[in-house]
């Protein structure tokens, strides 16, 4: 049942009034409208701010099933990946009852299943569509790249261009966001494994992350095919994997091109605590799990060491953890005082951060929007607004007021 609810959000305690903004997903029936002020977000190193742009929360689309990554197409539809495996469609406000077929078997247990779905910078010319995934079974599975031609509602010429080079045991950390470079080469965060006790080669499988020859822990570059870039920073190291491209991180589910600079921006999740917003470079080492602020989940110290030459050190540490999802770099007109900014959403926070940056890529000050579920992505649509998901399968839009 799709339904849409206001809730409307600004600054101060005034009353502030509704006018419903024009949009192809916008479902024509309302319900109820509350109203709420934006609490102030402690978390450090970071100054807080109140945003100086009123807003609102919409309701648009529920009963999505177990969503994970958003794309939207060139004819206004919306691609929602799901964890069990489903290829999802919004198009009109409406949640499609068929859903795109030619999707890849997944291993959906745990944290793994059908992630992230990104399309081609020149989809409008190739059709091209990528998908990440974990394939195989609890005992043996690795994370899985793979690109096909949408032809109306069909995934064809499947291709599986990228896997994991070890198979690995359990359910976590798969990572598998995509993110496109302005070269048409596209990055990939490969999660590290999974937590102790799971092990790979006699050791605890969390210090892949430091090994130049695992792609596990890491962000690897690759051209469009699959196939890695001539420039990539190891591709003449020895006993070093040629896709990697950064190294030394735990699990990233949110990585964002800042369309003005070109930096690269990724948000990491810790263990107990300990999240990271990273600004991340190509041959860059990020640390895990030699240096963290995060802390084992039964409480024990991971590492004493929380910062180290040679490893870079993140932009801001989120402790108590937020469990960041996708990040969004906000490129429209609808919200005037926060383009440019950098937008993290978070599961256990509950909340999207609204992170503001200047022109050297140090983080000014951060804000949290609260929006009450888990928020696992955002995105933002062809009408300049900014769109999310969130764990309970609904699709919401932040609108100005």
């Amino acid at each position: 049942m799709n339904s849409i609810k206001w809730i409307v959000l600004g600054l101060g305690s005034a009353a502030i009034g509704l006018s419903m903004s024009a949009c192809s997903l916008a479902p024509a029936n309302t319900a109820t409208t509350s109203t709420n002020t934006t609490p102030a977000s402690t978390e450090s190193p970071t100054q807080v701010a109140s945003a100086p742009q009123g807003y609102r929360k919409v309701e648009l689309v529920q009963r999505i099933e177990s969503p994970w990554g958003m794309a939207w197409l060139p004819d206004g539809r919306l691609l929602i990946s799901g964890k069990l495996g489903k290829l999802q469609v919004v198009q009109d406000g409406k949640l499609l009852p068929t859903t795109i077929a030619g999707v890849p078997p997944v291993m959906s247990q745990g944290q793994g299943g059908l992630m992230d779905v990104s399309i081609h910078p020149r989809f409008a010319e190739n059709r091209l569509i990528y998908l990440t995934y974990s394939h195989g079974t609890p005992d043996a599975n690795r994370t899985r790249v793979a690109r096909a031609v949408l032809d109306g509602n069909t995934l064809r010429d499947l291709k599986v261009i990228f896997e994991v080079n070890q198979a690995k045991s359990g359910t976590q950390h798969f990572g598998s966001r995509i993110a496109w470079l302005p070269d048409n080469t596209m990055l990939v965060s490969i999660g590290d494994g999974g937590n102790p006790p799971v092990s790979l080669n006699g050791e605890l499988i969390r210090k892949q992350a430091q090994n130049l020859n695992s792609r596990l822990g890491k962000v690897v570059r690759l051209n469009d095919d699959g196939s890695v870039p001539r420039d990539n920073p190891f591709v003449n190291k020895p006993n070093a994997d040629p896709a990697v491209w950064s190294y030394g991180h735990r699990n990233i589910q949110g990585l964002a091109v800042d369309p003005t600079s070109k930096r690269v921006w990724a948000s990491e999740h810790g263990s107990k605590g300990g999240d990271e917003l990273n600004l991340v470079a190509a041959g860059q080492n990020y640390g895990w799990p030699v240096v963290t602020h995060s802390k084992e989940y039964w409480g024990d110290e991971i590492t004493q060491e929380r910062s180290r030459p040679g490893m870079v050190d993140p932009k801001i540490v989120w402790t108590p953890a937020t469990a960041p999802g996708g990040l969004l770099f906000y490129t429209g007109d609808r919200f005037p005082a926060w383009r440019g900014n950098l937008f993290s959403s978070g599961m256990v926070s509950r909340d999207i951060k609204r992170i503001e940056l200047d022109a050297q890529g140090n983080v000014r000050r951060q804000e949290a929007i609260k929006i009450g579920q888990r928020v696992r992505d955002v995105s933002q649509g062809p009408d300049g607004l900014i769109y999310f998901i969130t764990d309970d399968g609904i699709l919401w839009r932040l609108e100005p007021t």
